[in-house]
């Protein structure tokens, strides 16, 4: 019996000591911000990440040391891409406002019906095509998995959202959240790009390539009359030593309209030239990624896994390529014939087949949409 009220006694007194150690500050309390505490953990925790267990790698090692770096590129991302998205609509409006204003009126004065005809139809369906999938594209949720518990099949668990992950899924930094069939995450739309908008944004850049292209092409003879005839005002303009500077026929009056009007000709064919280049590009890139059935995330995780295999003699296969025709039926959501029209040559907000939760990995050699 005594010994129990000892033990009685030492417990209550060692809960009292600890009170008293949580109630009475400590000296020398680190004082420094709790934004310098959180960064120097932080450090800590990257630091500790090198020799944490037997299966750091290189790998590891690499994302743990540039970490700070993605960081602050995500971050900055995320603040500019409001930035970026109206950089876009500034460029394409002012494209615009010059082929209103300055082309409309030449193509009227001098295409014959038939051009005049074929450029308002073609013009106005590449700007409607634009319009349409770049704000769908940008308002467009990129699709997220379900935050609660479900009977969704998933294939491994994301570090940073605690969350599961089904297949196909990945973790986007600068939206700070998981991202169903993630391809990557564009400044330019300040939206990631998922399942359920990768369709509006491929449809975006086609239309804006393609758009790029035609005043290019269309617009080339009256560059080159804008520019020769700058450079002839140019030398109009100096007054070279000895040269006489009468002359019978007075020179043409050069305008500060006709100086406007051929510096925005002038600005319009070399802005759509060099986007046609650059974004025509990355479309057809993106192209070939839809042909393949992979997205830009899985071009790399498909690469590695090629390599994986090869040293150890086997063939890795893609387990989400249906084939080069039913990957563009399924990306384009085309179901019967007259889709082609209805859901690619024409605006259309049908969402994508699936949930972007499970998919169909090694399916039967055959056509998935029979059209």
């Amino acid at each position: 019996m005594q010994n129990i009220v000892c033990l009685q006694l030492l417990i209550s007194l060692h809960l009292l000591r600890c009170v008293r150690l949580r109630s009475c500050p400590r000296r020398g309390r680190n004082t420094l911000p709790l934004w310098i505490r959180e960064i120097w953990a932080y450090m800590r925790l990257l630091v500790q990440s090198f020799y944490f267990n037997s299966l750091t790698d290189s790998d590891v090692v690499f994302d743990s040391v540039f970490e700070p770096v993605f960081w602050t590129v995500d971050y900055v991302t995320r603040w500019f891409g409001t930035l970026f998205v109206w950089l876009v609509v500034i460029l394409v409006s002012s494209i615009l406002v010059i082929c209103y204003v300055i082309l409309l009126p030449m193509v009227l004065k001098t295409y014959s019906p038939e051009g005049i005809a074929w450029h308002l139809c073609y013009g106005h369906w590449n700007l409607v095509m634009i319009v349409f999938h770049y704000y769908k594209a940008t308002t467009t949720s990129p699709g997220y998995p379900p935050t609660e518990k479900n009977d969704s099949p998933f294939v491994s668990v994301c570090k940073r959202c605690i969350m599961p992950k089904p297949a196909r899924t990945h973790h986007c930094g600068i939206c700070n959240r998981c991202i169903l069939r993630m391809d990557h995450h564009c400044p330019w739309l300040n939206n990631c790009v998922g399942h359920l908008n990768h369709r509006y944004f491929f449809s975006f850049c086609v239309a804006l390539t393609l758009g790029c292209v035609y005043c290019s092409i269309s617009g080339r003879d009256l560059f080159l009359d804008a520019y020769n005839a700058i450079e002839s005002f140019k030398h109009l303009d100096v007054v070279k030593p000895g040269v006489p500077t009468n002359y019978q026929t007075p020179a043409p009056p050069y305008t500060f309209k006709d100086k406007m009007i051929h510096k925005s000709i002038i600005y319009m064919w070399v802005l759509t030239s060099t986007v046609a280049v650059a974004l025509g590009a990355l479309t057809i890139w993106h192209a070939v990624l839809i042909t393949r059935g992979e997205t830009s995330i899985e071009r790399h995780i498909n690469s590695k896994e090629r390599k994986r295999l090869a040293k150890r003699g086997r063939v890795y296969r893609n387990p989400f390529d249906y084939g080069r025709l039913n990957n563009w039926k399924y990306f384009l959501g085309v179901e019967k014939k007259s889709h082609w029209l209805t859901r690619v040559l024409l605006p259309s907000g049908h969402t994508p087949p699936g949930d972007g939760l499970t998919w169909d990995a090694f399916p039967v050699k055959k056509d998935l949409i029979p059209v």
